[in-house]
């Protein structure tokens, strides 16, 4: 029987570990874990996505601060509210809702966070740490911090012996899961839409993470036998079976057809989705906890 990882249950355990620790936090140093979301213009996908962050972040225990600005602001009003967080004690994490209108550079905007409240893992002090190893010290960008730890609930964290197939090369995504895989002594190759005879490729991982925003680009005969099949993809596509104008979510993997194949498989939505705020709050968390001079916990 192929299991279906349930990413929702996981994010869950995640938060609880954070608000016992944001709990202890307060208890022992007074300090509340505070984090600031920061949105630009009023595009209706970000400010649901902005929304449930600063809801998860109250939840958990933080001071959550939302700035949200017009469609018109200037690049340079923006990097002068950056700086007020960067300077804000009582913010240990900061996060800028992409994409920004186009009279901002968002590279500049990212770069400008500081690299100790950097909790999406851009900023390139924290990509260059990870990039070279040291994770204890980095934050990892939030969605393949969450897949790994779904992957680590079926293989365990040393990973030695194992091949990873990560197919999609984004900042974001591709190449933070490759260089995570990388650290838990896993081989690693990193595909993309130049890569000859794809689906071979793939049918020699033990641990395929698709991360291309490409519907149900990969088979059920893309997959090894037994593999761990992660799907980080989101995609809205018509449903007619639903009715007229429905549509559905998918991945970058078609489910039913992989799932006859792989060991396990998380599910879209419900897999990868949830652990991407999750790994948020966890990042603030320990954030704040640096800041104030303690251990952070390990997730």
């Amino acid at each position: 029987m192929t299991d279906v990882i349930d990413g929702k249950k996981v994010a869950e355990e995640v938060v609880a570990a954070v608000k016992d620790g944001a709990a202890k936090l307060i208890a022992e140093t007074g300090v509340t874990p505070g984090i600031a979301v920061v949105i630009v213009g009023h595009d209706p996908a970000s400010q649901v996505y902005v929304n449930s962050k600063s809801r998860k972040a109250k939840e958990c225990g933080f001071h959550s601060d939302q700035h949200e600005l017009p469609d018109d602001t200037s690049e340079a009003d923006l990097l002068a509210l950056i700086d007020r967080l960067n300077a804000d004690p009582a913010i240990h994490g900061i996060l800028v809702q992409l994409p920004l209108p186009k009279q901002i550079d968002s590279g500049r905007v990212i770069q400008a966070i500081s690299p100790d409240k950097d909790v999406d893992g851009f900023h390139f002090v924290n990509v260059g740490k990870l990039g070279t190893g040291e994770i204890a010290s980095a934050f990892v960008p939030c969605t393949p911090a969450g897949s790994m730890l779904l992957i680590e609930r079926v293989r365990g964290r040393d990973l030695s012996g194992l091949t990873a197939v990560v197919v999609g090369r984004s900042n974001i995504v591709g190449k933070p899961m490759a260089n995570l895989l990388l650290s838990a002594n896993c081989t690693v190759t990193i595909a993309h839409s130049r890569t000859k005879d794809l689906p071979a490729l793939c049918r020699t991982a033990d641990i395929l993470v698709a991360a291309v925003g490409r519907p149900e680009i990969v088979k059920g005969d893309w997959v090894k036998p037994g593999a761990t099949v992660i799907d980080v993809g989101i995609n809205r596509i018509d449903a007619p079976e639903r009715g007229e104008g429905k549509t559905r979510l998918v991945g970058d993997v078609a489910f039913d057809d992989a799932a006859s194949q792989a060991g396990a498989i998380t599910p879209v939505p419900g897999g990868v989705g949830p652990m991407t705020i999750a790994m948020l709050m966890a990042n603030t968390l320990v954030a704040a906890c640096r800041m104030a001079g303690v251990e952070p916990p390990r997730f």
